[in-house]
């Protein structure tokens, strides 16, 4: 066999006939990608794996149960030889040859005209990768690419024309880790980033110079309202044919007023992607090693904004219901306003004793959790000097937790 280098290409295979020879785990393993690419799968085996025949019942390859014969690759393109018969596919590799038909033979690399890579694929990119007789190493360059490819960590922006584009991107708790891979892939393909001060800023120092990251707690505001100037700045950068992220803390939905901004950029035409985040109300009281809900303790557990007190006319919260529950209650922005919640949450019912935790820039590195019940956690908070950003959990689940975590 020569030295030279197989040649890599892309091979259209969309209404054009492919022959598959076999129907064990390898064809099972290689027809997916073939059904993906259109092709018109004749597939030729005695017998098949319950997937192979599962593909074949819906419809997805036509599946003559027989061996190969003489005449079989007449009218393909491409040929795909997986039986466990060593003769028959030197046969069936011969006639390949002789039809000048490109054919991948599982059983020798080497006896054949064609190979077949270490294919993935993320965000319209195929990846395929040979390394010749090392299957293993090229799945494992193949993986390597991909996902970085997913997470961001390999930047391959995109440099053709585009429309406006937003992406309202849920960053998380604060961990940079916490984000989702789409939400990393989506910051490493962004031109400007809106950023909020609970978003995770430690990803902010990975983006390349040439972004524009604008802290929106920093957006001129003038005649507008807060929000209002952030919406026009999404509008603006979009229509200037940036690609543009809205970094947010933990969930775009979750009290984070996504769906304004959503709704804006509908208005003014602007397509928007959600991109949704961990949010910091199941995620922080994890990091704190209290479960908000478990077997036998909480069925339930409620999030809260806690921004408006109880008495407060503004106030949408039912707190004399909240009260009522035996489950797990999460306050969310409660900080300030904690110990006016927990007197209006023990005068309308629930246990003055029940155990609550106080987690402080949870999931960082400066995380730390106070301790108290509902009777002193407004005391606490304060002589603790416990300040914002901080999740609040009310409930018997905050016992459960061991005191590593306190």
């Amino acid at each position: 066999m020569s030295e030279h280098f197989a040649y890599p290409v892309g091979l259209r295979l969309s209404g054009r006939r492919v022959v598959v020879l076999g129907a064990g785990q390898v064809a099972q393993r290689r027809l997916p990608a073939l059904i993906a690419a259109g092709a018109d799968i004749l597939l030729i085996s005695p017998s098949a794996t319950a997937s192979v025949e599962a593909m074949a019942e819906a419809g997805e390859v036509r599946w003559e149960r027989r061996r190969y014969q003489g005449g079989d690759f007449e009218g393909a393109w491409y040929v795909l030889i997986t039986t466990d018969d060593p003769e028959a596919n030197a046969t069936a590799s011969a006639e390949a040859e002789a039809r000048r038909i490109w054919c991948v033979r599982s059983d020798d690399a080497e006896a054949a005209s064609a190979w077949t890579p270490a294919t993935g694929r993320s965000e319209g990119v195929t990846v395929a990768v040979l390394t010749g007789q090392d299957p293993r190493r090229s799945a494992a360059v193949r993986d390597a690419v991909v996902e970085g490819l997913r997470d961001g960590t390999l930047a391959a922006p995109r440099h053709r024309t585009r429309g406006p584009r937003v992406a309202l991107v849920g960053g998380g708790p604060g961990d940079p880790d916490l984000i989702t891979v789409r939400g990393r892939r989506l910051l490493a393909e962004a031109d400007v980033v809106v950023a909020d001060r609970l978003g995770p800023r430690d990803l902010l120092d990975e983006l390349p110079p040439h972004v524009e990251v604008i802290d929106a707690a920093k957006i001129p505001y003038g005649r507008f309202m807060a929000q209002e100037a952030i919406n026009n700045a999404l509008i603006e950068h979009a229509r200037a044919g940036k690609s543009v992220v809205r970094l947010k803390g933990g969930d775009p939905f979750v009290f984070g007023r996504g769906m304004e901004e959503a709704e804006a950029l509908a208005e003014a035409g602007i397509p928007c992607t959600v991109v949704p985040g961990i949010s910091s109300s199941i995620s922080v009281p994890g990091a704190a090693g209290i479960p908000v809900t478990h077997r036998g303790v909480a069925h339930e557990f409620t999030v809260v904004s806690g921004h408006v007190a109880p008495d407060d006319p503004s106030s949408l919260v039912d707190w004399a219901a909240l009260a009522r529950l035996r489950g797990t209650l999460v306050l969310l922005m409660a900080v300030e306003k904690i110990g006016a919640i927990a007197a209006t949450l023990v005068a309308r019912g629930r246990a003055a004793d029940t155990p609550v935790a106080v987690v402080q820039e949870g999931t960082t590195p400066a995380q730390r959790r106070v301790d108290a019940t509902l009777a002193t956690v407004g005391e606490k908070v304060a002589a603790e000097g416990v300040r914002p950003p901080a999740v609040v959990v009310i409930g018997d689940v905050v016992a459960l937790s061991t005191r590593d975590h306190r």
